[in-house]
């Protein structure tokens, strides 16, 4: 096959069969842009997850870094740091979403959701990309990071841009993105410097005070932390969420059965992350020369772990394109494996449930009405832009609202 360009238009629309085909004939192969190294099988990715001595972190930054940005805190974060640094830094990351982050974040995804239903049952067009899927992280990052509510839609506006970063970003985007960027690390500086004057019950407040063996983080430290969770706290959530409408709109006997049993939500959500993996890809960096899959692979290459193509690798899942929220559930890489398991995994899983037990019960349609736009990540596929229109529901079930909610 010609070698596979990972921004053909085609492509982003659905890499799924060009992922099947890698599989058969090229599981480990050089694709474009700049001639990475894809690896395509579930086997070799979760091998080279296995060892972050020969396969580094470090690869992450060919992402972040490129030769026309001139700075981008990201390439220093947690992300992309290998051992012993990342185990120090991973640790008080994960007490902080243990403490901080889960036990808050229910009210506030149930009030976007609340929200949206009421502009969905009134049964026109809506793009749900804009109008809950970047919503609700938006105001799950704002509230956590104390941020100001008109501040909100920038986090879109960062993030739209710094994870269009890549080695084809065209020419065109690339003033753009550094200036945004720029924008971003002075919006961000000046609310370190509120929180050095007054603490707040804010992440920000909790990394001022942070020390990581004994050392309090400096100002680079804390501003690579905030990117981080900026990014990963908003790109997983609102692809999964977006992912799921699109699911119960080409498949309406689910939006039945989860009305009926939302008890069943979370296995839709597991399947949901099997079939459409908003990670779509992990990078990494072989340290030495290295043979995968039969394949040499030089000492330098850029790997792309294609997370997305090994959940649906035949090998390990019976009619992998088919989505059947009643399969037996294997291992999951949807969100990585090993020392750099997604530290949002279990935030991204409780958003989507939540805005969903706070929706199905107040639909009982989903129509797509538009082909979505895409963006142009390297690492997490998901929609620009994406159209629906929704049924409302009439029964009983619908009027049953959480207290303290009228019914429109």
């Amino acid at each position: 096959m010609a070698r596979l360009n990972l921004f053909d238009p085609e492509y982003r629309k659905n890499p799924y069969p060009y992922f099947a085909e890698l599989r058969r004939s090229s599981p480990v192969t050089q694709v474009d842009p700049g001639g990475m190294w894809a690896v395509s099988r579930y086997d070799d990715i979760v091998e080279v997850f296995k060892q972050p001595t020969r396969f580094s972190s470090y690869g992450q930054r060919a992402a972040a870094i490129q030769p026309w940005i001139e700075r981008n805190p990201l390439a220093d974060s947690i992300a992309m740091m290998d051992p012993p640094q990342h185990g120090k830094y991973r640790a008080f990351a994960t007490d902080a979403f243990k403490v901080r982050v889960l036990p808050r974040i229910e009210p506030l995804v149930r009030a976007v959701a609340r929200d949206f239903v009421v502009r969905a049952r009134e049964g026109g067009e809506i793009d749900v990309c804009d109008d809950i899927a970047s919503a609700m992280p938006m105001g799950v990052i704002a509230n956590l990071l104390g941020l100001e509510s008109a501040h909100r839609k920038l986090i879109r506006a960062w993030n739209d841009d710094i994870i269009a970063i890549n080695p084809g970003t065209p020419p065109e985007a690339q003033p753009r993105i550094r200036a945004s960027i720029a924008e971003q690390e002075r919006y961000l500086l000046g609310v370190i410097e509120e929180r050095r004057r007054a603490r707040r019950d804010d992440l920000v407040s909790d990394l001022l005070d942070a020390q990581i063996e004994g050392h309090r983080l400096t100002d680079d430290e804390i501003m690579s932390f905030l990117f981080v969770i900026m990014v990963a706290g908003y790109e997983t959530s609102s692809h999964m969420l977006t992912y799921a409408l699109r699911i119960l709109a080409t498949h309406p006997s689910l939006l039945d059965r989860l009305r009926a049993h939302p008890t069943e939500i979370p296995n839709f959500i597991e399947e949901l992350l099997r079939f459409e993996s908003p990670v779509q890809m992990a990078v990494r960096l072989s340290v030495a020369e290295e043979e995968i899959a039969g394949v040499r692979v030089p000492a330098g290459a850029i790997l792309l772990l294609l997370v997305a193509s090994a959940c649906r690798d035949e090998r390990y899942f019976e009619d992998p394109d088919r989505f059947d929220m009643d399969r037996k559930q294997r291992a999951s890489i949807s969100f990585g494996h090993g020392i750099h398991f997604c530290l949002g995994a279990a935030l991204a899983r409780a958003e989507a449930r939540f805005a969903l037990e706070e929706i199905l019960p107040h639909i009982r349609g989903a129509h797509i009405t538009r082909e979505p736009t895409w963006n142009m990540s390297l690492t997490a596929r998901g929609p620009l832009t994406c159209w629906m229109k929704f049924d409302p529901a009439h029964d009983a079930q619908s009027r049953s609202l959480v207290p303290g909610y009228a019914a429109p």
